[in-house]
């Protein structure tokens, strides 16, 4: 039997700037993989703002953009995982940015696995 738990966890995108400098939203742990089943993004904004979300693989070091300034209408919300999932393994991460700070809100929906040979 795999030994999983899910969890939730969110953030305030406080970051106007891309990679490193971008709010952490979510870090697989140490020992484990995950299956990214839902990431939201809302606008809690009254105006439109733009946002970003990356995925960081830590094997590679290296950002890929998930979404690249997504055009939000003010107070809206948004699924960027689309009935798919997006996997991770340890030390991968979710990070986020805005045009404008604490503007926008991201929520990870994730099933982790523990893993301890992958390392």
């Amino acid at each position: 039997m795999t030994d999983s738990k899910h969890q939730t966890v969110g953030a305030t995108i406080s970051s106007t700037s891309a990679d490193g400098s971008a709010t952490v939203v979510y870090t697989t742990p140490s020992s484990y993989k995950g299956a990214i089943r839902y990431l939201h993004v809302s606008n809690n904004n009254s105006a439109t703002k733009k946002v970003s979300v990356q995925y960081y693989n830590a094997a590679s070091t290296t950002y890929h953009f998930i979404a690249k300034d997504l055009s939000m209408s003010a107070n809206s919300v948004t699924n960027l995982a689309n009935d798919g999932a997006l996997f991770t393994h340890e030390g991968d991460k979710i990070v986020a940015f805005g045009e404008t700070a604490n503007t926008m809100e991201v929520l990870v929906s994730v099933e982790e696995f523990f893993d301890p040979n992958r390392g």
